[in-house]
């Protein structure tokens, strides 16, 4: 049970590495946090009273002017957390787990019908599964509990015991939120779907068609690319049959289990199925063989738990009419922090982005969104959104090492899995979704257009077999337009040189003046 302490705001010179903006004192969820003890990463942005008087919002930093300062009080610090900070989960279900029934009753009957007391009761027996000993409300006008100007959410459930509307974007065993930041509002207001639909539909068929599993390969071709595979086209095209599906079975643990058959080829050193040890992602000391985790994954006792959660949350999302991009960061990037299996989580948590985008109607039917190739595109970014999670949170995992030199985690870590922050994985989603729009797929059509004039031209003026174009073709791509001293003195020796000159010449005009 939690000591109530007299003061919360705090005047310190860092926390966690991080130096405030200016002279100033952290207040809402940064200061009851450290106040109260609590074992969660910093909130991001933190909020911070400025001895300035002014206001100036960052990625990391919501700076007030004076006049903000709550009075030091934990009720006052809820208030001032749930008004400008939004609703974070995390913090609550540990702060719930910290104070008795009796304090939450006395922070309650400081204002009984207040909004914000309302969000507070509703929060505690929904996250600790609990009723407190009040009588319903009977009060008119029940207020959303997610602030839809600060964190996104869905339509909602009433609850008439405490008169709000629960539109949290998802369950009790599951259930991240999003901030409602700038560049989320920028990428929503461009309409990508419709962009890339409307583009599309200006697209031949016989030429749509061929797009697709071109892109659908190149999808496939990347997502193993990612980590560090090369795999052949072979095996390649198997795992593209499996996202040419995505969208279409509904999301189940069988589903998952079936993927991750897909993914692992031999079964001789990793075992299919959900985890029952440990697990991490890392690496080992060359010497000892110890544990070096980036990333530590949820415990395997709790993997039954999550799982149902984040299903049941991924099929509350599509009936919600929730934002797809939005649901796909959520789900994808919650299923790979899980980290369920022992080998295939990446994949996996790929195709999850598909089956997103396609069950809520973000792409095109028959065409695949190739966000693994925009990933690619970019490693850097894609290992900051994994790492924006796992780094902070590894001070907050207490584990040892086994005898086989993996993780067993010693204390209560689940609610790191379920009620996480994932603004940062849905902004760089919504980053690769733009470039998929803007580069990848327009890139891809104009190639095969290209591809369709030069093959016109040489059936035209050679008669050449579809099987000698395309070889043609292929080496003019790999060597800057220019027939290859091998390639003329093998499988082109027949071309006389102004044949030669008027090939390198129709190639450079198609490929290179579009």
């Amino acid at each position: 049970m939690m000591t109530v302490n007299t003061s919360y705001s705090q005047r310190i010179p860092h926390i966690h590495g991080k130096i405030p903006p200016e002279p100033g004192q952290f207040v809402g969820y940064t200061a009851l946090t450290l106040a109260c003890e609590l074992p969660l990463p910093d909130p991001r942005p933190m909020a911070f009273i400025a001895d300035q008087n002014h206001q100036s919002k960052t990625e990391d930093w919501l700076v007030f002017p004076p006049r903000y300062q709550p009075e030091e009080s934990l009720y006052k610090h809820l208030v001032f957390a749930l008004k400008y900070e939004g609703v974070n989960l995390l913090f609550f279900k540990k702060l719930f787990e910290k104070l008795s029934e009796v304090q939450v009753n006395e922070l309650l009957d400081i204002e009984p019908t207040g909004q914000y007391s309302r969000k507070i009761w509703f929060l505690y027996e929904w996250l600790i599964g609990k009723q407190l000993d009040r009588p319903d409300l009977k009060i008119k006008n029940p207020i959303p509990l997610v602030d839809e100007k600060l964190q996104y959410a869905v339509p909602g459930v009433s609850s008439p015991r405490h008169r709000t509307i629960n539109n949290l974007p998802g369950h009790q065993d599951f259930c991240p939120l999003i901030r409602k930041t700038q560049k989320l509002q920028r990428h929503q207001a461009q309409q990508w779907g419709q962009k890339q639909q409307h583009m599309m539909g200006d697209v031949h068929r016989d030429l749509l068609q061929r797009a697709a599993a071109f892109l659908l390969l190149k999808d496939s071709k990347a997502s193993f690319n990612i980590e560090g595979e090369n795999p052949s086209n072979k095996r390649a095209q198997r795992w593209g049959d499996v996202i040419g599906q995505a969208g279409i079975q509904p999301l189940s643990k069988a589903e998952l289990l079936r993927l991750q058959e897909f993914v692992i080829v031999g079964t001789r050193f990793t075992k299919l199925g959900f985890r029952d040890e440990g697990g991490f992602i890392g690496a080992h000391d060359r010497l000892t063989g110890e544990p070096i985790p980036d990333h530590i994954s949820a415990r395997w006792e709790d993997l039954d738990r999550l799982i149902e959660g984040l299903i049941g949350t991924e099929r509350y999302l599509q009936g919600a009419d929730f934002d797809p991009v939005l649901a796909a960061a959520m789900i994808a990037f919650g299923f790979v922090f899980i980290h369920p299996f022992v080998d295939g989580n990446g994949r996996i948590h790929r195709y999850l982005i598909h089956h997103l985008l396609s069950r809520l109607n973000l792409s095109q039917p028959g065409i695949v969104f190739p966000v693994s190739a925009a990933m690619l595109n970019n490693l850097p970014a894609y290992r900051r959104s994994l790492e924006a999670y796992s780094r902070p949170l590894l001070k907050w995992i207490d584990w040892q090492e086994t005898d086989s030199h993996n993780v067993a985690v010693l204390n209560n870590t689940i609610d790191y899995y379920r009620y996480f922050d994932a603004t940062t994985q849905a902004e760089y989603l919504y980053d690769c979704v733009q470039l998929t729009v803007e580069e990848i797929i327009p890139q891809e059509v104009r190639y095969l257009q290209n591809y369709e004039a030069m093959k016109q031209f040489l059936d035209k003026m050679y008669d050449m077999p579809d099987k000698t174009v395309a070889l043609l073709i292929r080496f003019l791509d790999q060597n800057e337009g220019k027939f290859s001293k091998r390639a003329l003195e093998n499988e082109f020796s027949a071309l006389k040189q102004a044949e030669i000159d008027e090939i390198e010449q129709q190639y450079q005009s198609i490929f290179h003046s579009s």
